[in-house]
């Protein structure tokens, strides 16, 4: 593993490493073609960009790290969830998730697949049900480690099926809701979408990523302000500021009264639905009073809402509501006419709740550490 502090080349775009180039003395086209090997070609080192004079790859070499993300493991779950363990340079370790919905009638690979994809090692939002924060923030990442986790997934995608059938564009969304809070990582990961969303980048269509925040109203608000034309949902998790203080800290900041408008600013203004994502969690937030509750916000909104039955994360006292209990908070929804998804638990056997299987893995190296 590179211990190189390097910026990425995945965290340039093609205006900023167009202008290093220059510098050099290189003619602008040069950019392009770097960029094409990384995100088209899907080149793995410098000496395979063959149309690339020598002493520049060289030069690219000493500047920047090609890949600041390297797979530890690929851990695949018996609902076709793959769970990838990423390590950054500084031993750091982030999670990266491959999500699959079997469809009938069609083959694994033509099922609907969605990666979520991490903007901080750890988190300090602190929510109480969430496994990413429990060992609080350590850093946030570069551009150039959240481009390189989309990186990892089409490296594992090439190896699976031909590379004509393996570009991005055959993942139907990206969501950044793994481990950490986007937008307080706000300038790196509107960097990394811009690389994501571009015609010399990845190429990934806008409307098919979704940013989730757990409320930082300002940023949601800089963010509607954004040329770029993104998604956006919300970790509600609870439908009144009794019930969200509980488990979020971050309402304390931004309550209700705060959050709303701000969402209902993003949404006229971008013309499109928000999500609103709603962890069930047993005897917290699964009473049918915040079922009445979030189907009001989500009418005024007009929202989408998503019902996620909680991932049990060790260490942690709660408990998923039972399925029967799950069906009357989502038929509250329902009968008011809210677009409602009850989700089906993903990825258990893999520790697939954000962060669970980064906590496991630094633990594991502690007691290796200790034991030597």
């Amino acid at each position: 593993m590179s211990t190189s502090e390097k910026p990425a080349l995945t965290g340039e775009t093609l205006d900023t490493l167009t202008a290093r180039l220059k510098e050099r003395g290189e003619p602008a086209f040069r950019a392009k073609q770097i960029l094409e090997w990384v995100y088209k070609k899907r080149a793995r080192t410098w000496d395979e960009m063959t149309n690339i004079p020598k002493p520049l790859r060289a030069w690219l070499a000493e500047t920047f790290e090609f890949m600041p993300a390297q797979l530890v493991f690929n851990r695949q779950s018996s609902d076709v969830t793959d769970k990838l363990l990423l390590e950054l340079h500084d031993r750091s370790l982030v999670e990266t998730v491959i999500i699959r919905a079997p469809q009938e009638g069609v083959g694994l690979d033509e099922s609907r697949k969605t990666i979520c994809i991490s903007t901080q090692v750890g988190c300090a939002m602190g929510c109480r049900f969430c496994a990413s924060g429990l060992a609080g923030l350590k850093r946030d990442l570069s551009a150039g480690e959240i481009v390189a986790q989309l990186l990892q997934v089409c490296y594992r995608e090439d190896a699976r099926t031909p590379r004509a059938r393996a570009e991005l564009a055959s993942f139907d969304n990206i969501v950044v809701m793994g481990m950490g809070e986007p937008l307080a990582n706000y300038d790196a990961i509107v960097r990394a979408l811009t690389i994501v969303n571009a015609d010399w980048g990845l190429g990934f269509g806008a409307r098919r990523i979704t940013l989730s925040t757990s409320g930082l109203v300002p940023k949601i608000l800089k963010l509607a302000d954004e040329p770029l034309g993104i998604r956006l949902a919300i970790s509600l998790h609870g439908a009144t500021d009794e019930v969200r203080e509980k488990i979020m800290p971050v309402n304390r900041a931004f309550p209700l009264a705060k959050l709303i408008p701000a969402v209902k600013a993003f949404s006229e203004k971008h013309g499109r639905m928000v999500t609103l994502e709603f962890i069930l969690i047993e005897d917290v937030n699964d009473s049918l009073d915040q079922a009445e509750k979030l189907r009001d916000i989500a009418r005024d909104l007009h929202a989408h809402v998503n019902l996620i039955p909680y991932n049990n994360v060790e260490g942690l006292p709660w408990k998923r509501p039972s399925v029967t209990r799950q069906e009357r908070f989502a038929d509250i929804l329902r009968d008011a006419g809210v677009s409602v998804t009850l989700r089906r638990e993903k990825g258990h056997d893999i520790d697939a709740a954000c962060g669970q299987l980064r906590l496991k893995t630094e633990k594991d190296r502690e007691l290796s550490a200790s034991a030597g």
